[in-house]
């Protein structure tokens, strides 16, 4: 996982030193690259959006299936197969999407966790050095829990740590350490609060900087809150009938309380981080509900149909995922001993004969339909 944050965070590290060069302020720095990196994930999230907006559009559609075959699970899992398949929708096409972001949302969190080695570019070997140092000495500070490998995601922050309690320990290490790690974060300032610092409800006086540095974490948890609280009244009114409200609810309160408490125990740099990036993600969701329309989805679920039985037609033989998934399903009755009835008894051999000329008369209706043949149900496929 380490090497995950490590990979994807180089090409991430040289946007942040070039926005931190142009900036000159490491705050401000993060919150332009956050909006980069949200117009950079843009695309992923428009595809994530319009193609829950197009399911959306079928859920009267699905609803009325669910009624219709709600004793045959089998037959109505077909029916609706058939359905996205009509529709040109695929009903797994957010998750890669959303998987992509997953992946891409790993190399931001290592830039914002390591600008010892994004923005001041100090050498492997003198960064595992002052890893070295710094874990020896939170074991002398805190205990056996205060030690930490290099590769761990939080090691620059626990080196920041005890290079500002023990800063001899640390005088010697090449690359002039000591004195670029010192001078970065000095410099590291929000409305005149340090944000290297930790934050506290209980600092030694209030001041201007210590009064910032306790508010970021509950500016933090209340911007999550908020896009929290706005996506499930979105989906509440999209979707009336879902499910599932109490743990989304509660879901909906724990996770910014959670992160109240998190942001206590990191630098308020990190709450600093999470505060913009949920106002960001919180404007983009908005925009985009704003804009997917009913009536704007339903122009462009056409025009994506269309689009797919254009593509199907030029490429007759390359099937959809959903095509593969009935073909697999088809299989599994095949090998299950064909269809089974709605109380998961054995169907019949009459039965089956039935459900197999079914199954060829619409193949033969789709294939005349696709190249504009007509078609005759004859009376010789009632035969048994």
């Amino acid at each position: 996982m380490n090497a995950l944050y490590d990979i994807i965070g180089i090409p991430f590290g040289y946007l942040m030193q070039f926005i931190n060069y142009l900036v000159g302020n490491y705050a401000i720095s993060i919150i332009v690259f956050t909006i980069v990196t949200k117009i950079i994930f843009l695309p992923v999230n428009y595809k994530t959006q319009k193609n829950a907006a197009r399911m959306q559009l079928l859920n009267p559609k699905l609803e009325k299936l669910r009624k219709s075959f709600s004793n045959n699970p089998q037959r109505l899992q077909e029916e609706q197969q058939k359905l996205y398949i009509e529709e040109g929708i695929n009903p797994m096409g957010s998750c890669l999407p959303a998987f992509i972001q997953m992946f891409l949302v790993f190399g931001v969190i290592d830039v914002v966790y390591k600008p010892i080695t994004h923005i001041l570019r100090i050498p492997k070997d003198v960064r595992k050095q002052a890893a070295d140092i710094a874990s020896k000495l939170r074991v002398e500070d805190i205990g056996k829990k205060g030690s930490f490998k290099f590769s761990d995601l939080r090691s620059e922050l626990y080196i920041r740590e005890m290079l500002e309690k023990f800063p001899d320990k640390f005088e010697g290490l090449g690359a002039n350490f000591s004195e670029r790690v010192s001078e970065f974060y000095d410099k590291f300032t929000f409305l005149g609060a340090n944000l290297a610092k930790y934050p506290s409800l209980h600092p030694d006086s209030w001041n201007r900087e210590t009064i910032v540095l306790a508010i970021i974490p509950f500016l933090a948890g209340l911007a999550q809150l908020i896009s929290s609280v706005y996506s499930q009244i979105h989906q509440k009114k999209v979707n009336p009938n879902l499910q599932g409200g109490g743990c989304m609810t509660f879901m909906m309160y724990f996770m910014p309380v959670l992160s109240i408490w998190f942001a206590f125990n990191v630098p308020a740099g990190i709450g600093f981080y999470w505060i913009w990036s949920a106002l960001f993600s919180f404007v983009i969701t908005f925009a985009l509900n704003q804009y997917f329309t009913p009536e704007r989805t339903a122009v462009i679920n056409e025009k994506e149909k269309e689009k797919a039985r254009i593509y199907a037609e030029k490429h007759p033989e390359k099937k959809t995922f959903m095509q593969r998934m009935m073909e697999q399903q088809e299989l599994a009755n095949q090998q299950a001993g064909g269809p089974k009835k709605a109380n998961g008894e054995k169907a019949s051999r009459s039965e089956v004969n039935k459900y197999n000329r079914d199954k060829i008369k619409e193949a033969r209706k789709r294939m005349a339909e696709k190249y504009g043949d007509d078609y005759v149900d004859s009376d010789s496929d009632n035969e048994e």
